[in-house]
C-alpha cells in the first residue's frame, strides 16, 4: 500500500474541493476550453452498457455521472466532498448521490458492471488502494475507465507548463473559492505517467489495460477489464 508523496491530507483535501465547489464547473470549462464535456462522454461510453450498474467515483459536481447515465447506465456517483454533491443533485434526481470515500468505497464486492473516474484519483493519499478498491466492487469482467490530466510529452509541453503551472492558478485567484487551484500543477506532477498508471491498474487486478491521449497528451483515458 502506497501512498501518493505529496499528497494533502483527506480533510484538507475534501476543505478544498468544498471551497471550489461554486466555481468548479466554470474553472473545468475555462481549464479545458470547453472540451472536458467530450472526454467525459468518451470514458463513460468507452466502459458503459446499457442497463450496466454504474459507479461514478470521485464524482465532483456529477458531469462524468451523467454522462455515464446517457451512455444507458443506473448511475452512483459518489464524492466525500459534500458542497460537490449538493451541486451534483440539483443536476438529476435519477442518479443515486453517495457520500464516501474512494479509499473506503461503502459497496459490496462485485456491486457493478462498470466504474469511472474523471479527475479524482490523482487526488486520494492512496492511489494503488483506490485502485484496488475500484476492482473489489466490480464483478468480473466489469469495466473501469479513468480520466486524468497528464504531462504532455513533446510539442505542446511548454504550452502545458504555461498554461497548468501560471495562467489556471492566476484565474483560479480571481474567483471566489478558486485559489485552491494552485494545488493542480502539484497534483498532476506527481502523478504517475500513462504507463505507470497502466501498470498499476494491472497489478490492482485489471486485465487489457490500454490508455488513449487527448488533447495532445494533456489527458489521458485508461480503461480495463476486472480480472
Amino acid at each position: 500500500m502506497t501512498a501518493q508523496s505529496g499528497v494533502l491530507p483527506a480533510e484538507g483535501v475534501r476543505a478544498m474541493f468544498d471551497r471550489i465547489a461554486p466555481v468548479y464547473d466554470l474553472m473545468n470549462r475555462v481549464m479545458t476550453a470547453g472540451l472536458d464535456g467530450r472526454w467525459r462522454r468518451l470514458t463513460a461510453e468507452a466502459v458503459v452498457r446499457p442497463g450496466d450498474r454504474v459507479l461514478d467515483a470521485c464524482c465532483g459536481t456529477g458531469d462524468l455521472a451523467l454522462a455515464a447515465e446517457r451512455a444507458g447506465g443506473r448511475v452512483v456517483g459518489l464524492d466525500f466532498s459534500e458542497r460537490m454533491l449538493e451541486r451534483a443533485r440539483r443536476k438529476s434526481a435519477s442518479v443515486e448521490w453517495v457520500r464516501g470515500d474512494l479509499l473506503e468505497l461503502p459497496f459490496e464486492d462485485a456491486s457493478f458492471d462498470a466504474a469511472t473516474v474523471g479527475f479524482g484519483v490523482r487526488n486520494v493519499a492512496d492511489l494503488e488502494r483506490s485502485l484496488r478498491e475500484l476492482r473489489r466492487v466490480l464483478r468480473p469482467g466489469g469495466r473501469l475507465g479513468i480520466l486524468e490530466i497528464t504531462t504532455p510529452r513533446g510539442p505542446l509541453r511548454l504550452f502545458y507548463r504555461l498554461w497548468f503551472d501560471a495562467i489556471v492558478p492566476l484565474l483560479g485567484k480571481l474567483l471566489r473559492g478558486g485559489s485552491a487551484y494552485t494545488y493542480l500543477p502539484a497534483s498532476v506532477r506527481r502523478f504517475p505517467g500513462p504507463k505507470e498508471l497502466a501498470a498499476l491498474l494491472e497489478r490492482a487486478g485489471f486485465g487489457g489495460v490500454s490508455f488513449r491521449l487527448l488533447a495532445g497528451g494533456i489527458v489521458a483515458l485508461h480503461t480495463g477489464t476486472a480480472r
